[in-house]
């Protein structure tokens, strides 16, 4: 790996920035980060930065990949891995735990560790636990890297189903109704638990969604029509997350809308709807990423409805001290009323994924949109803000 970006003395040119895009990850969203940088790893403006992508495996070794973003897509239906990309099977990436100290190391078992240069911003396109959730956030704020989107907290809540529909009750935004299933409650008392759900279909009626507390991209998700799929949903939750959400089906338009953080502010974008997927039961992973779904940018709504869908979302943005961007998702309910469902920190980041393409429909095109945000993260210090 090359080492010409190490600093320079002042009798040379001035470096690019350098950005690291950090991707895959140990969540079950793995693949879906990949296809996500392979797309950010083609928009960067190479003239403008110097890139270096660097991959998680889905046991948690950091490691350098090849820079192939056409290797990061979806082939016959399956998801790829950041295994097929390392440049090794046992070396190792090292971000060093000091913020005076930006540089990068490659080790191998059995040599000397080789210094790949300082980095000046990470991008990191993770999904899931572990990378999207503040864990990664956290390390990066230790390290004193800048980085894209939004911080410790705001990365956490918007990991945490639960939380996240605290946080937003708390600031007045309307959430629909659900259970959460604690681990300890589901080992202590399944009877008591699964009461709780009942009780909550008595109150609501069915269909209820069952669903990992904190992960997205719809994995894990299962929509229940009646008590004889409960316990199979409840495990299929449970193998990706100990505690499980469990939401009351809402009837309604889906809409989401866009936030990106401008230098006077956040803004939202044109709003977008999900129009019920044909071949499926709900917008579940297959929708959205194999068969390609398609949105419908903008949504048909009245200037008045689209005021409101914008309005909340950036008070959704607010409300968890998001910084960068976040998918905001609602219902539009018969009632003509929104109410909020979930947001996404980093939300699915391919050219036809509806964050980028709401953006689009407003005139920043998928490019410009990751120049925005890295250029938001070089302008934006770590630690308290």
């Amino acid at each position: 790996m090359s080492t010409e970006n190490l600093p320079q003395s002042p009798d040379q040119p001035q470096r690019k920035p350098r950005v690291a895009v950090v991707f895959g990850g140990r969540s079950s969203e793995h693949g879906i980060s990949m296809v996500t940088a392979g797309a950010v790893l083609r928009a960067i403006d190479r003239t403008k930065y110097d890139v270096l992508p660097i991959g998680i495996t889905q046991s948690g070794r950091w490691v350098l990949t090849a820079d192939e973003p056409e290797r990061m897509a979806i082939t016959e239906r399956r998801t790829p891995n950041v295994e097929q990309l390392a440049d090794s099977s046992e070396g190792g990436v090292v971000l060093p735990v000091d913020p005076a100290n930006r540089e990068v190391v490659y080790a191998e078992p059995g040599s000397v560790p080789k210094a790949l240069g300082e980095i000046d911003v990470v991008f990191p396109v993770l999904h899931g636990p572990y990378g999207e959730d503040g864990t990664l956030q956290g390390l990066l704020e230790l390290s004193g890297v800048p980085y894209v989107g939004s911080g410790v907290l705001a990365s956490a809540v918007g990991q945490d189903k639960e939380y996240m529909k605290r946080v937003f009750t708390s600031f007045g935004l309307k959430v629909g109704p659900y259970v959460v299933i604690r681990p300890r409650e589901w080992e202590q008392d399944e009877s008591a638990a699964r009461k709780k759900i009942i009780d909550l279909a008595g109150d609501h009626g069915w269909p209820l969604f069952v669903k990992p507390a904190r992960a997205g991209s719809s994995i894990g998700i299962t929509k229940v029509e009646d008590l004889s799929g409960l316990d199979d949903a409840i495990a299929e939750a449970q193998r990706h997350d100990p505690k499980i959400l469990v939401e009351s089906a809402l009837r309604g338009r889906e809409i989401e809308c866009g936030v990106l953080e401008f230098e006077d502010g956040p803004r939202a974008s044109v709003p977008a709807e999900i129009p019920p997927p044909d071949a499926h039961a709900y917008y579940d992973f297959e929708a959205k990423y194999i068969d390609s779904t398609p949105g419908i940018v903008p949504a048909p709504l009245t200037p008045e409805e689209t005021a409101e869908v914008q309005r909340l979302a950036v008070d959704a943005f607010e409300a968890a001290s998001c910084e960068g961007l976040v998918r905001a998702d609602f219902f539009l309910t018969e009632d003509g009323e929104f109410v909020i469902n979930e947001i996404n920190t980093m939300p699915g980041f391919t050219p036809i994924s509806m964050y980028p393409q709401m953006w689009q429909a407003g005139g920043i095109s998928y490019p410009d949109l990751v120049d925005r945000l890295i250029e938001a993260a070089l302008r934006r210090s770590t630690g308290l803000r």
